[in-house]
């Protein structure tokens, strides 16, 4: 198993990727601390890895609230003397998804959404390597996850604030990487979600917990439809999210920090916005041969 022996933290756990990967991680034989604004959600998530087997707690903590974080990490160290994995994953979406037009964007909901998904990953990883550094054999081979989105690489409409909290998260893990904690024999990577987000993320906090992406609820899957570059069979999951958390939370990853990687991408950041269209070779062909080279 990939994660044997290892005890792991992970926030926003009650659903979506959180969910995913700690039911995953405990597969691959983690200790789960799972933490989530809801305890009722986190609770879930528990009940589900305890009945596939596996080892968790539950523990009720608000990512904005440094006290909150730090008691979570303190319960990992409590109950399984130790804290190797960190994947401070928690995040919310910009307040209306999007509508609310750049200009009339108020201080209190740009404040919101980066407290959540800024703020919360900082708190995370501050008493992450507290705790890391306190380990019985040592803090070298520790691992920090952040979930930060494609929406830091590229502009999505309607998300400013959204995409420049996660843009600090790739900065932060960057700056960490080289800097801050790579002496102690800690690493740090972001993933950088496109594809296969939970379908909960749009929806309010207290709705079903659906565990199935955006795309999976579109209904059939017709990879001609999609905009992926990558024609596949099935649509993204949350869980080919989960996988390179995995990864990355792994031994296999012992050497990359400073990371922040692209998943579920499918070739979609490797496009253009030039309309190339679908008969491009033959029109660009067709010009050329009339003499005009601009396409």
């Amino acid at each position: 198993m990939r994660l044997a022996g290892k005890v792991a933290v992970v926030t926003g756990a009650g659903s979506g990727l959180g969910r995913v990967s700690s039911r995953l991680f405990a597969r691959e034989g983690a200790k789960v601390v799972v933490t989530d604004i809801s305890e009722g959600r986190a609770k879930e998530t528990v009940e589900q890895i305890l009945a596939d087997g596996n080892e968790a707690v539950a523990v009720k903590t608000d990512v904005t609230v440094e006290a909150e974080v730090e008691n979570a990490v303190r319960t990992a160290v409590d109950t399984y003397g130790r804290l190797d994995v960190m994947f401070a994953n928690a995040g919310i979406p910009a307040k209306d998804f999007g509508l609310t037009p750049f200009e009339d964007i108020s201080e209190a909901e740009w404040d919101e959404t980066n407290d959540v998904v800024l703020k919360g990953v900082f708190f995370a990883v501050k008493h992450a390597v507290r705790a890391m550094k306190q380990n019985p054999d040592g803090p070298a081979g520790g691992s920090i996850i952040c979930t930060s989105s494609a929406a830091s690489m590229v502009g999505y409409p309607g998300f400013p604030q959204y995409g420049a909290a996660k843009g600090g998260i790739n900065a932060m893990v960057r700056i960490c990487a080289a800097w801050e904690i790579g002496r102690y024999g800690i690493r740090i990577n972001a993933i950088c979600p496109t594809h296969g987000g939970s379908a909960n993320f749009i929806l309010p906090a207290d709705a079903p917990v659906l565990e199935k992406s955006h795309e999976e609820m579109g209904g059939t899957w017709v990879p001609e439809h999609s905009p992926i570059p990558l024609k596949l069979p099935r649509a993204p999951r949350i869980l080919d999210n989960a996988y390179p958390a995995l990864f990355l939370a792994s031994d296999e990853s012992m050497y990359m920090s400073g990371v922040s990687l692209p998943t579920t991408d499918g070739g979609t950041l490797a496009t253009v916005a030039i309309p190339f269209g679908d008969n491009w070779r033959e029109n660009l062909n067709d010009n050329a041969r009339q003499g005009d080279f601009n396409g």
